[in-house]
C-alpha cells in the first residue's frame, strides 16, 4: 500500500486555514486550553493579593460524611481591581479514602481505587497554602468548602469567593456556567484535563481574562465577595404563599436538627427593608411583627455550614 506523505501545517498555515473557516460564519474554531504561568506584569506600585483556586473529587456529593479522593489546588497574584499575574505551579494530590470509592463516583470523576490506594495529600503543603491565601475560590464553593473545612479547618478562617455563583455569567452573554462552556463561550478553547489540578486552572483562567473592556470576571466576584449579605428567612410564613416566596425568588430549606424549615432568600444589606416590606405585604398578609430571621453572612460564612 502507498500514499501520499504531508507534512503537518505550519502555525501560520493553520491561523490562514481558521480565518478561512470562520469567514464564512459557518464554523467557530476551538483551541486546545493551555495553562498560563503569567496573564499580565503588575506595575511597581501594585498591591498585590494571593489568591488560591480550589477543586476536589470525592466519594459523593454528601459534604457531611462523604470523603476526598483528590484534591487540586492553584496559587495565584491578583490585585484589588481582579487583574490576575503570575500564577504558581499547580498542585494535587490523591487520597486513600479508606473505603471503596462508588461505581458512580469512579464514573464521574475517573478515578479508581488502584489510583488512590495508599496515597494521602501533603497536608503541611496544603495548610502552607491556606495560611498564605487572602482568598480561596472554588467553583462551586458550597460543595468544596464544606468538604475541605471538615479536612483542613484552617480554610474556615479565609474568605471564599464562588466562580459559579458570584460571576453575573449572563452579563458576559453566557447562558449556563459550567466550566467547559465557559472555556468554550468565552475563551474559544476546550478543556481535555480530567484532574483537579487541570479543573482549577481552567477556572482561574475563564475569571482573568478581560471582559467588558477592562473587567474580568474575577472583578465580580470580588465586588460580591466584599459585600455583606443578609440572609432572610421567612418563617412561619403561609403555606398559601409558597408560590409567591417562589417567584420572588426564595429557595426552600427543608430543615436539620439544628434550624427549622423555612423559605429564604439573600438579599445586600441595602435591600432588606424594602424586602422586609414586600414580606409583611405579601406571605404575611400585613402581620406588624412577622416572625422572619435575618443573619448577616460576608465572604468567611458564605458557602459553609454557618451559612446553610
Amino acid at each position: 500500500m502507498s500514499g501520499n506523505i504531508t507534512e503537518s501545517p505550519s502555525p501560520n498555515e493553520l491561523a490562514q486555514m481558521i480565518d478561512v473557516l470562520e469567514a464564512t460564519g459557518n464554523f467557530r474554531v476551538l483551541r486546545k486550553f493551555e495553562a498560563r504561568a503569567r496573564y499580565s506584569g503588575p506595575a511597581p506600585d501594585t498591591v498585590l493579593r494571593r489568591g488560591l483556586v480550589v477543586d476536589v473529587e470525592t466519594t459523593g456529593l454528601d459534604t457531611a460524611s462523604d470523603r476526598i479522593i483528590e484534591l487540586g489546588l492553584v496559587p495565584f497574584e491578583f490585585d484589588g481591581a481582579g487583574r490576575v499575574y503570575a500564577v504558581d505551579t499547580k498542585r494535587e494530590w490523591f487520597e486513600d479514602p479508606g473505603i471503596p470509592i462508588p461505581p458512580e463516583a469512579s464514573l464521574i470523576t475517573g478515578i479508581t481505587d488502584d489510583m488512590v490506594r495508599g496515597q494521602r495529600i501533603d497536608d503541611a503543603a496544603v495548610q502552607e497554602e491556606i495560611a498564605r491565601a487572602h482568598l480561596v475560590i472554588a467553583h462551586n464553593a458550597s460543595f468544596d468548602r464544606r468538604i475541605l473545612e471538615r479536612r483542613f479547618p484552617d480554610f474556615a478562617t479565609k474568605h471564599w469567593g464562588c466562580s459559579l455563583n458570584d460571576v453575573p455569567w449572563a452579563s458576559f452573554g453566557c447562558r449556563g456556567a459550567k466550566l467547559d462552556y465557559l472555556l468554550f463561550q468565552l475563551c474559544d478553547e476546550f478543556h481535555t484535563g480530567h484532574r483537579a489540578g487541570d479543573d482549577c486552572l481552567a477556572t482561574l483562567h475563564v475569571l482573568a481574562v478581560p471582559r467588558d473592556g477592562e473587567a474580568t470576571p474575577l472583578t465580580r466576584l470580588l465586588e460580591r465577595a466584599r459585600r455583606t449579605t443578609v440572609r432572610l428567612s421567612a418563617i412561619g410564613s403561609p403555606i398559601e404563599s409558597k408560590e409567591l416566596l417562589r417567584a420572588r425568588g426564595y429557595k426552600w430549606f427543608p430543615g436539620s436538627p439544628t434550624r427549622q424549615k423555612t423559605w429564604f432568600k439573600d438579599v445586600y444589606e441595602e435591600d432588606v427593608e424594602a424586602e422586609q416590606q414586600w414580606l409583611r405585604d405579601h406571605a404575611y398578609g400585613g402581620l406588624a411583627n412577622p416572625p422572619w430571621r435575618l443573619e448577616k453572612f460576608t465572604a468567611k460564612e458564605r458557602y459553609s455550614e454557618r451559612a446553610p
